[in-house]
């Protein structure tokens, strides 16, 4: 039986910089990339002119990095060949990029655009769904706030994704800025991933639709802020 577009994988662009937000794979093949010959063009001077194809083989999806300049991450390991694609996959393109690859039946997260902080005397750092009130530390998404608080430890590793939104946060930088007064090697890489993830459930708590901090394996953390 072959799938109706409603039960299509999809790919979710999580950037302005592309001629579709959202792709659904009605085509057995899509090429993505900065030439203007690709199914999704991606107005990005990084993005080689043919990046990456994703199609589809028999029953599976897979992707293949097209000898791309800048190269392609897929769940944030470089990608070498072709891979078998799975639901809720994150991709990305010359480290600038993010896609994630919702499977079959897999319904898009609805986007909207965050208001602005009021009555705070520091104007928020980016645009984007999640925002900070520096003065306050108080964290809001949309029009929610994340009550009760953050912890501290779970507040300062925000602030610093926060930030230095689209760029990687490593590990030693993650420490620095939550455990200032310990030494490297007292924090261990558990404790990290421990942290990250207690964060991750904290702003789900408001917002389950949205992957805000990706795991750049064997780079560190990054915060897309939608």
């Amino acid at each position: 039986m072959s799938e109706t577009s409603g039960e299509r994988p999809i790919l979710l662009f999580q950037t302005d910089k592309v001629s579709e937000p959202q792709k659904t794979m009605t085509q057995d093949s899509v090429t993505i990339g900065r030439g203007e010959d690709c199914d999704v063009v991606v107005a990005e001077r990084q993005v080689s002119r043919q990046h990456i194809r994703v199609f589809k083989d028999q029953e599976d999806w897979f992707i293949a990095d097209l000898d791309s300049r800048n190269g392609t991450w897929l769940n944030g390991h470089k990608l070498m060949g072709e891979q078998k694609l799975y639901d809720g996959d994150e991709i990305n393109l010359a480290q600038t990029i993010n896609i994630q690859f919702l499977g079959s039946g897999a319904t898009a997260p609805n986007t909207f655009d965050a208001p602005e902080f009021i009555g705070s005397s520091r104007a928020p750092q980016s645009e984007g769904r999640l925002r900070l009130d520096p003065d306050a530390r108080r964290v809001f998404i949309g029009d929610k706030e994340i009550d009760p608080p953050l912890s501290p430890p779970q507040y300062r590793l925000l602030e610093l994704l926060y930030g230095n939104m689209g760029s990687i946060c490593t590990r030693e930088a993650v420490i620095e800025a939550v455990w200032p007064d310990v030494i490297g090697e007292g924090v261990s890489e558990q404790a990290i991933d421990a942290l990250v993830r207690r964060l991750r459930d904290r702003i789900a708590e408001v917002d389950p639709e949205w992957h805000y901090i990706v795991t750049m394996r064997g780079h560190g953390f990054r915060l897309q802020n939608g």
